[in-house]
Order: structure tokens, then C-alpha cells, then sequence
């Protein structure tokens, strides 16, 4: 089913995990996606397998903490298609440890990629949306956005204030008709963290991928705001 034909979404963590999937769920309903990551060998490969599958995608090397590095990407966006519809802010990074072990480095880094990343993406292509009123801007939180979570304490702040974020951004924006989703994947068969639980009984990130698609394809009446996604019965 290609029903975002014509559009043309951004991808933050787009080389790997639940950013890859999403970029070729959104590829494969039709739209053209701009693939961002910092790594520009995963994301030349990423995009090579998009093409060899027919699939539209550009990388463009992107910190997303670097605001220079983001008015680039949305400024070769722009030059290159002249249109942003769909934002996807997913790039996250989480370190996992009691609060007295955890570094300050280590604390702010999660904070400057989870917050100050999702800040400046959004913040470059929101004049973009406004002018079409038009868009969609979906962010990948956690379901420790809503959850506390032993030895997670610096992870879960970043989520906590992405959620904040995210519905407050959803009121400043929706009456010019920008949608704005947020997603609460739980435990997800992943690399991200060595807590993740791993195996088939456990949410994929196509699912995330599916979850994400069903939200920005819903009829342009309707904003789904919030997702929580779990696994069913990890045992």
C-alpha cells in the first residue's frame, strides 16, 4: 500500500534498530526519506539496501546535537525536495546506572541527544510545516517516559521531559494542522541496551515501524497522540 506517495519524511538514528525500520516503513508506503545519523559508512549502507529494494532514500551524515549540523539537513532537505511532511525524532542514546555511579559526561549526553536533539530538529523544521499547514512530527520516547526504572534514573528524566515536550509542542502546533505523535515502545529486540530482553516474543522494531505508519497515515482529521507498545507475553 503506497499512501505517502509524495511525501517526504526525515529520520533521525536512521542506521540501525527502530530508526532503520521506520525509514523503510515510510519508504515502502511511497514516501521519500532523508535518512540522519551520525554515522555516514551505516548510513550509505542503509540507503544502498533502500535502493537495491526500490525504495527512495538520501543519507545525509547528521549530529543531531550540532545545531549547524541540523540546519544543514533541513536545508538540503528543502533544496532537494522543497517539502518536510513527516518528522521522525528517534535518535536516543541511554546509559544505564544508579545515579551515584553515573558520570556527569555521561548524564549529559543523554540529555543533548534525547532533548536538545529532539529541540533542534524540530525547531528547524517547523517554519517548513507551518508555512504547508501541514505535518506530522512523531517522537520515539520509552515506556520509561512513563515508568520509573531502577538504574535508570538519568535515562528516564530525558523520556519524562520528551513526553512534556511532545504535548506541549502538540497544543502550540495542531491548529495549524501539524500533528504531533508520540511513541512509548517498552522492551523492544534490540541492541540498545543490555537490559532489552532479546528473542521472538519480544516487540520487534518493525512493529515500532508499524506503529509509527499507522499514526502519520490516519485520516488528516485525527491525531493519535499517544502510543504505548509492549510485548504481549515476553515469557
Amino acid at each position: 500500500m503506497k499512501n505517502l506517495q509524495n511525501h517526504v519524511a526525515i529520520v533521525t538514528g536512521a542506521s540501525k534498530g527502530i530508526g532503520k525500520a521506520i525509514a523503510r516503513a515510510l519508504a515502502e508506503r511511497g514516501a521519500t526519506v532523508v535518512l540522519a545519523a551520525r554515522s555516514q559508512g551505516d548510513l550509505e549502507s542503509v540507503a544502498g539496501e533502500f535502493h537495491r529494494d526500490g525504495l527512495a532514500a538520501l543519507a545525509y551524515p547528521t549530529d543531531v546535537t550540532l545545531q549547524e549540523h541540523v540546519q544543514q539537513l533541513v536545508d538540503r532537505t528543502i533544496h532537494d525536495y522543497g517539502r518536510i511532511d513527516i518528522l521522525v525524532n528517534n535518535a536516543g542514546m541511554g546509559v544505564f546506572k544508579n545515579v551515584e555511579e553515573m558520570e556527569v559526561s555521561e548524564f549529559d549526553a543523554m540529555w543533548n541527544v534525547n532533548m536538545r536533539g529532539v529541540f533542534l530538529v524540530t525547531k528547524a523544521v517547523l517554519p517548513h510545516m507551518i508555512q504547508a499547514r501541514y505535518g506530522a512530527i512523531v517522537n520515539i520516547s520509552s515506556l520509561a517516559g512513563k515508568n520509573s526504572v531502577k538504574g535508570g534514573a538519568g535515562y528516564a528524566a530525558t523520556k519524562w521531559a520528551l513526553r512534556g515536550f511532545a504535548s506541549s509542542l502538540m497544543l502550540e502546533v495542531r491548529d495549524r494542522n501539524i500533528r504531533v505523535i508520540i511513541v512509548f515502545p517498552g522492551s523492544v529486540d534490540t541492541n540498545f541496551s543490555s537490559m532489552n530482553l532479546r528473542g521472538d516474543k519480544i516487540t520487534q522494531p518493525q512493529d515500532v515501524a508499524e506503529a509509527v505508519v499507522f499514526a502519520v497515515t490516519a485520516p488528516q482529521r485525527t491525531m493519535i497522540s499517544e502510543i504505548d507498545l509492549r510485548p504481549t507475553n515476553p515469557k
